[in-house]
């Protein structure tokens, strides 16, 4: 049997909270029945949905939280306000040991902003970033930053890749998946003084990443790479594009199978099929936002989820616990600091001072 892990939940967090939160623990525990939880919130509220879960109640603790993150609470108002709050305790949960990771739906700012403070940062990275995954025509794409770093250096860019790839590997169970840095072309001349001076770094240092170099914004969908990474302005864009563009494609779908009698049983007969697409667009799906470079494990649900969507976020906070994220980045990190520390002392031997020029 797996060991039991630990898992705290700000119960209170999310649009449909807190009777998503409890039903989607319910899920997740049938699926994974070595979990345990921390739920915290109003207990007023809390206990009566747990006693309708009598496995669910047995493996569950509540500690009661006197406030909550609204969505409208101002990160920074958040952190200096929200002290007693379901989603602050949670985190702190994981930081005292109580649980091995995090899973809220609230608010991502002030939930970013909350576990780094908590938290911390990794040793060796500078800014956490927010990873997903999407569906693509070859399966599934991982993608960071996703609005945690609006502006990046070439230094955020590489260490992104690095957390991505690892992300990618333990979400994917690929021995070594291919990263890509999200460019507009595929020429090394193309785009910002980031984007070139983080192509470099990734090309001429040694790491065990695959590194493919650019790709564009068509690559997303085509599922060119398992890894894209960019910075948390393009990123958010491109992930509420790529949303807004399957909402679009299920709207003219509905639109066109109610046109005509004919249509509807041309519906009929493609039910099954029609069916399976939309399992496989379903955005419940790949709920659970990483935040990566935190010293815990730390995942982000959407807001406006289910209960079947919570559970997946749930699911993805496990196995990122079980297979030991964190130290899995740490070793790269370190792989990567002697890396670089060896590629600029090459760089000083080969250089010639100014004095000695002709």
């Amino acid at each position: 049997m797996p060991e039991q892990v630990c898992i705290s939940l700000d119960a209170m967090g999310g649009d449909h909270a807190p009777d998503m939160v409890v039903a989607g623990a319910e899920i997740a525990l049938k699926r994974l029945p070595h979990l345990k939880f921390l739920m915290f919130g109003d207990e007023a509220q809390l206990k009566p949905l747990l006693a309708k879960y009598p496995t669910l109640e047995a493996v569950s603790e509540i500690r009661h939280a006197t406030q909550e993150v609204s969505m409208e609470d101002k990160p920074s108002v958040a952190l200096r306000q929200r002290r007693d709050s379901s989603m602050r305790l949670a985190i702190n949960a994981v930081k005292e040991g109580d649980a091995q990771g995090v899973v809220s739906a609230g608010n991502t700012g002030a939930l970013m902003a909350m576990a780094k403070f908590v938290l911390k940062t990794v040793r060796g990275i500078d800014r956490p970033a927010i990873a997903t995954y999407m569906p693509t025509q070859r399966g599934e794409t991982v993608m960071l930053d996703l609005g945690a770093n609006i502006e990046c250096d070439e230094h955020n860019l590489v260490q992104f890749a690095l957390m991505g790839e690892v992300f990618a590997r333990i979400l994917f169970g690929l021995e070594k998946p291919s990263v890509g840095l999200l460019n507009v072309g595929i020429e090394e001349l193309k785009g910002n003084e980031s984007v070139k001076k983080a192509s470099a770094i990734l090309r001429d240092i040694d790491l065990p990443i695959r590194f493919e170099g650019f790709v564009e914004g068509d690559d997303l969908a085509k599922g060119t790479v398992d890894v894209i990474v960019t910075d948390g302005f393009t990123g958010n864009v491109a992930l509420k594009t790529a949303e807004g563009t399957a909402r679009l494609l299920v709207h003219f779908l509905r639109e066109t199978f109610k046109s005509s009698f004919f249509a509807k049983i041309g519906y009929l007969l493609a039910r099954r099929s029609l069916q399976r697409f939309r399992d496989r667009m379903d955005p419940r799906r790949y709920n659970g936002a990483m935040l990566l470079g935190l010293n815990g494990i730390a995942v982000k649900s959407h807001g406006g989820t289910d209960a079947l969507g919570f559970s997946n976020a749930i699911g993805v906070c496990h196995d990122l616990i079980v297979n030991n994220l964190n130290d899995t980045i740490k070793s790269e990190l370190a792989i990567f600091e002697q890396s670089m520390s060896g590629l600029e002392k090459a760089q000083e031997e080969v250089a010639v001072p100014v004095g000695q020029a002709n």
